[in-house]
């Protein structure tokens, strides 16, 4: 009884006078210290520095006097190898999007499923990719199976699935109701409305890149995480941003489910699933998750990953890229590479970096 009194405590409680929490002067710098992290040779920061105490305190004044408006955001294009357009603040309002999810992301983090797996603390691809692990030995009951083909067939299904345009399709009217259940301060959801609307449709869509595009992605698609795990009572669920799988033993309840999800992400959240990146898949055949494919007994890289790092060799032997660029770039992949079975693969990639071009 005093779990459920708990439980129950949790979910309805909300929360006010959030405000001051945001622009008081501690967060602000708190907020600082984390969006100049790993960038404190830029030049934007060294110039937002070098004014550092005349700076922050006007930015003070503006969100205390609630006169703070976003600056435009700087948009690009980047090919990796998608083609993404990627929306940058500036790095004013970057300290701004700190102060705001400093305060308000613990409150929300705390309602989040065990296996939303990104852009949180102790979680990652590497958390979810675990994870799969774990469910896909469950759900296949420890790999074999006697099947008509041969006796390693791998049992079970996996419904793979991901959300159409979703940064872009993300409803503003509904995250702010969403986001009204927990925060009951009028000053706190003004601001929020601001840094949503400073984007070019003033009615859906986030900038890929921000901070807090990133915090209200795992905010407005708990609404699919609760309908799957306590409506649908899926139990072997993940999801990492607007990628999700479902491991079953049976393909006909993955379709249904299918269906459902569908119908509830277009009544409830105005989304769709990706008809051509949504489907179910047989475990034996290898599920593409979290950026490797995933078989039962192995896993690999995708192929895309490991051409961009043969590319940035074949930058650094035509003089295009700095010798420690590159190591910097082969240690970081070296180390995500490393979770799969890429031993022989590694080598090879090490191995180039002192060989002529001629030979990749």
């Amino acid at each position: 009884m005093a779990l459920a009194i708990t439980k129950t405590s949790l979910f309805m409680k909300t929360y006010n006078k959030l405000y001051p929490q945001i622009y008081s002067f501690s967060n602000l710098i708190l907020a600082w210290k984390k969006a100049r992290k790993h960038k404190t040779k830029k030049d934007y920061v060294v110039e937002f520095e070098s004014k550092i105490k005349e700076n922050l305190v006007s930015l003070y004044r503006d969100l205390k006097n609630e006169t703070y408006f976003p600056e435009k955001l700087n948009v690009f294009i980047l090919r990796d190898p998608k083609t993404r357009k990627i929306s940058k603040s500036t790095f004013r309002d970057r300290i701004v999007h700190h102060a705001v999810c400093n305060i308000i992301e613990p409150i929300f983090d705390k309602r989040f499923i065990y296996d939303c797996c990104a852009n949180r603390k102790g979680k990652s691809n590497l958390f979810a990719l675990k994870r799969f692990c774990k469910f896909k030995r469950e759900v296949s009951k420890n790999g074999k199976l006697n099947g008509i083909l041969n006796n390693n067939q791998i049992s079970g299904y996996c419904l793979k699935a991901d959300i159409r345009h979703y940064f872009e399709e993300v409803n503003h009217g509904i995250l702010i109701n969403i986001l009204k259940r927990k925060i009951c301060d009028e000053k706190t959801i003004n601001l929020i409305n601001k840094i949503l609307r400073n984007y070019p449709n003033k009615e859906k869509g986030m900038p890929l890149g921000n901070l807090t595009s990133q915090f209200f992605a795992n905010v407005y698609l708990n609404e699919l995480d609760y309908f799957v795990k306590y409506k649908l009572r899926a139990k072997y669920y993940i999801r990492y941003v607007d990628d999700f799988v479902i491991l079953h033993n049976s393909k006909r309840q993955l379709e249904i489910w299918k269906v459902e999800i569908d119908k509830f992400l277009r009544q409830e959240l105005k989304l769709e699933l990706h008809k051509d990146k949504s489907r179910i898949i047989p475990l034996s055949k290898g599920v593409d998750f979290v950026g490797f494919k995933n078989f039962y007994y192995f896993r690999l890289l995708r192929k895309r990953n490991v051409k961009k790092m043969l590319m940035k060799i074949k930058l650094f032997k035509e003089g295009l890229l700095p010798h420690e660029k590159l190591l910097e770039s082969f240690q970081g992949w070296n180390a995500y590479a490393k979770w799969a079975n890429s031993y022989k693969l590694r080598e090879k990639l090490l191995n180039l970096i002192e060989k002529p071009v001629s030979k990749i």
